[in-house]
């Protein structure tokens, strides 16, 4: 018995969130919230690495970012760009004996 099956066969399709395209809007983001949160935070240049505090709000800003931005996505997907993705049929080849 051969078989001539050209790979799995898709039974449909469903739409969710482009998470792939969800870069950018992360980096635009965490950004923003630095910048609103070290606003007042007094002018400083240093030829050295950055400083701990510095750090520590970057950190923080890209965290509340994609808290953010995963509550958005899981409670308004319609939001973002979305994408069809497959979804495909099991077959007896799938099924372990």
């Amino acid at each position: 018995m051969t078989s001539t099956s050209m790979g799995p066969k898709i039974g449909g399709y469903r739409r969710e969130v482009d998470y792939q395209k969800l870069g950018p809007a992360l980096l635009i983001a965490s950004s923003l919230i630095l910048a609103v949160r070290t606003a007042k935070w007094p002018p400083t240049h240093s030829d050295g690495l950055s400083t701990v505090d510095l750090d520590k709000e970057v950190e923080h800003s890209a965290r509340i970012a994609k808290t953010v931005l995963s509550h958005l996505t899981a409670r308004y997907p319609e939001l973002f760009q979305m994408k069809d993705m497959p979804w495909f049929v099991a077959t007896d080849e799938d099924v372990p004996k």
